[in-house]
């Protein structure tokens, strides 16, 4: 008789492991959208209080009126036509004051940065120029220019030159001195050592100076148009004061926080595109 054959034996396979699915990390999109919703957190939560304690009559509405009151005005004035021709008018004095003092400001901190000598010249006189208040100055320019509009610009071009000179002086004096050492190695002349070390190296500062130098030029704008003016925003608020209208002058006041909010957001798109060669610390959970 035939024995019959083994059972073959059973080799247990090999336990599978199963990695675990690591959590896919936030696209940048949802990163930046995000941050946007965490910056509008605060501001429309006093909104809604702001708005419930008017509600509640817990607020003087000639003193304070809501936000609602505030937006029903906003959107009679831009039906009107009014807040647009006036901020159109105010826009167009920022633009001008700030490109003429901000483009004098670099070209001063430029010439001081360079020189000793010139520092030792003007730098102690133009500081102490700085510290001078726009509401100082305002009425010697009225006095001496006028009602017109060269006051006006000159007024928002002193504040825009200050921010701009100071930083623009203080960005060349921060360049690394090893630099100078690679322009005299490579035999560069003085306008290739400026535009491809000097000017790169002092960048961060001069875009911090523009963007300081806007915020200041709509404050002098305020001044210049609310001291003595027939059009813009500050013009509003002004009349609007003389009137006891306080929606109207919390209006122009929310147009004057947009327009140099936007201002200086665009500087600050600005700055991202051009210093992308920089790796700086961002904060916790900056990634």
């Amino acid at each position: 008789m035939y024995e019959a054959n083994p059972s073959p034996k059973v080799v247990p396979l090999p336990e599978l492991k199963v990695k675990p699915q690591r959590k896919r990390a936030p696209r940048p999109r949802q990163i930046l959208l995000t941050n946007r919703l965490i910056g509008w957190l605060l501001p429309v939560t006093i909104i809604v209080i702001w708005q419930l304690a008017g509600q509640a009559d817990l607020l003087n509405p000639i003193l304070l009126p809501t936000p609602l009151d505030i937006g029903e005005e906003l959107i009679s004035m831009l039906q009107s036509g009014e807040l647009m021709r006036n901020l159109g008018v105010s826009v167009w004095r920022v633009v001008l004051g700030f490109i003429f003092g901000g483009s004098l400001g670099i070209a001063a901190g430029l010439w001081v940065g360079f020189s000793v000598k010139a520092e030792r010249l003007i730098n102690p006189s133009l500081q102490m120029l700085r510290t001078l208040p726009h509401l100082a100055i305002a009425p010697l320019f009225i006095l001496w220019l006028g009602f017109g509009e060269t006051s006006k610009i000159l007024l928002i071009a002193k504040g825009s030159f200050f921010p701009l000179y100071v930083n623009t002086f203080l960005g060349i004096r921060s360049v690394d001195n090893k630099l100078f050492d690679v322009a005299r190695v490579l035999e560069f002349s003085r306008w290739q050592m400026i535009a491809k070390l000097i000017l790169p190296a002092a960048l961060p500062n001069i875009l911090l100076g523009a963007r300081l130098s806007l915020g200041v030029a709509w404050i002098g704008l305020v001044v210049a148009e609310m001291m003595g003016s027939s059009s813009g925003i500050g013009f509003i608020i002004n009349d609007a004061r003389a009137l006891s209208l306080t929606t109207v002058m919390f209006v122009g006041i929310l147009i004057f926080a947009l327009a140099g909010k936007l201002s200086d957001s665009l500087v600050f798109w600005v700055e991202k595109r051009l210093l992308r060669w920089r790796d700086n610390y961002e904060g916790e959970g900056g990634h």
